[in-house]
């Protein structure tokens, strides 16, 4: 790994590394917060945050304010980018597609199944990579996300639960199979096979597999813009029809973005730290 960026930050540090992942075929950034706990040589609960469509590693880190009350708690915060980037990567259209847009899958069609392996870089190369290198407590991982991530949030929760202890969302893509966004991705990074997008939507999956964890926390803006794009209400249905414990939270006045994010931030945080506790 090669470290490009280290700032002190509540006693801790923020840092960015580079690394040649062997599952992208392309060189990826990822973020992580170290609180001083793992600094010294404690080991510490750690969260995956993924981030939405356009954002990258470093987007979480300075708009969401986590790491505050991540320092007080010891918890180390893990942000892969959403996508493999470079000259030779495939790109879309538009910004819903291509870099930027990884969905947290692994593409299956030409010419995204090159280097859009997200899903395998996060469970198993990302997540093995920093286990070995950082002080994480073993077993004491959990996941969460916005928007697109918290699509990849519940969906790699409920098909790796021996791997992700605790998961939450803000306004996450609850049936991409059932929206345009997913439509769109799902199409040219899977094919038209609708019975594999499947596989990718967290409302089809808990379906499948049942109720996994003690509670799923989820909070949603009303005041946000793809609201119709989002459908909690559908994984809501099939949350009781499971027996699935959620906690679906609305706020009147909140949209989609970053200040959202941080009205609630803390909550989150809290919540996966009880979730992850000893």
């Amino acid at each position: 790994m090669e470290l490009l960026q280290n700032n002190q930050c509540f006693a801790g540090e923020q840092r960015i590394y580079r690394f040649a992942s062997s599952t992208l075929k392309k060189d990826s950034k990822f973020g992580i917060f170290l609180p001083q706990q793992a600094l010294t040589g404690q080991a510490c609960p750690a969260l995956f945050y993924l981030a939405g469509l356009t954002c990258n590693e470093e987007t979480f880190a300075i708009k969401a304010h986590a790491q505050r009350l991540a320092a007080q708690l010891g918890l180390i915060l893990i942000t892969p980018d959403t996508s493999p980037r470079g000259d030779d990567v495939a790109k879309g259209d538009h910004w819903d597609l291509g870099q930027g847009a990884g969905f947290y899958i692994n593409a299956t069609q030409a010419p995204w199944a090159e280097h859009y392996q997200m899903q395998s870089f996060i469970v198993d190369e990302l997540y093995s990579l920093v286990e070995n290198e950082f002080n994480i407590a073993k077993g004491k991982v959990g996941i969460f996300g916005h928007s697109m991530g918290g699509h990849g949030a519940l969906t790699l929760a409920l098909k790796y639960p021996e791997k992700f202890k605790s998961v939450s969302a803000f306004a996450p893509i609850c049936a991409p199979s059932q929206c345009p966004w997913g439509e769109k991705a799902f199409s040219n990074y899977l094919g038209e096979d609708r019975s594999i997008w499947l596989q990718h939507d967290a409302t089809a999956l808990l379906q499948e597999k049942g109720a996994l964890f003690s509670d799923i926390l989820i909070d949603q803006g009303l005041k946000d813009q793809f609201y119709s794009q989002l459908n909690p209400a559908l994984f809501q249905e099939v949350c009781q029809q499971v027996g699935q414990k959620l906690t679906l939270r609305e706020h009147q006045g909140y949209d989609h973005g970053y200040y959202f994010i941080q009205s609630f931030i803390d909550d989150h945080l809290q919540y996966h730290a009880v979730q992850l506790q000893p």
